[in-house]
């Protein structure tokens, strides 16, 4: 693989993450639950799913998985309706919130605290479920590989988009736990969590309802 065709595969990589979808809703979600360790441990648990994305698509698993249109849609559905639950959750929460601001004595209201585990398999399974990624792998690796049976080359690359993703979502979580006296203000956390909620919500009806 040339040093051209890399930057080429960073390039387009960089373009794909830093659009926004589910994982950074729900690294935003997380952050705002769990304080700089919830988002970071969802940054990681993507990151995980990625990677083993990344091997399965090495394996020529995920070329099985993409042939195979019931597994295909079993595990679409699955990781539609984990989304959709997450963002019920969230859209839940802020509306709890909303019947408890005008009884809260200080403006800011105690944050309700996201397990580190929890973080990191949300972060994990939302990911796994999500088998656009597997598409998307198997149909962009191969082609900065030098060549496409090549696993060394083709897991290398999954794992780059991997840590890539992991540092975006790191920079999202860090810049919100920074923030973090102004975003535990009740009306500003209401706010967020209805809009990551919202966000969560559209993104798994998006994913039930795609076609390949």
């Amino acid at each position: 693989m040339t040093l051209a065709s890399f930057l080429a595969y960073v390039g387009v990589a960089a373009l794909v993450i830093c659009t926004p979808g589910p994982d950074t809703a729900l690294t935003i979600r997380n952050t705002l639950l769990g304080g700089r360790a919830g988002g970071l441990l969802t940054a990681f648990g993507v990151a995980t799913g990625l990677s083993i994305w990344a091997l399965a698509t090495s394996l020529g698993l995920v070329a099985l998985l993409v042939a195979s249109e019931p597994v295909f849609r079993a595990i679409q559905y699955v990781g539609a309706a984990y989304l959709i639950w997450l963002g019920v959750m969230a859209l839940r929460e802020a509306f709890r919130r909303q019947g408890q601001a005008s009884s809260a004595a200080p403006e800011l209201l105690p944050p309700r605290r996201l397990a580190p585990a929890t973080a990191y398999r949300q972060g994990l399974v939302s990911n796994l479920g999500n088998p656009k990624i597997a598409v998307f792998f198997a149909s962009l690796l191969p082609q900065f590989a030098a060549t496409s049976g090549s696993f060394t080359t083709l897991f290398l690359l999954g794992l780059v988009f991997a840590a890539m993703t992991l540092f975006w979502l790191s920079a999202y979580a860090l810049v919100v736990a920074k923030a973090g006296d102004v975003l535990r203000r009740s009306q500003v956390r209401r706010v967020i969590e209805a809009v990551t909620g919202g966000l969560l919500l559209a993104l798994g009806l998006r994913i039930a309802a795609e076609q390949r």
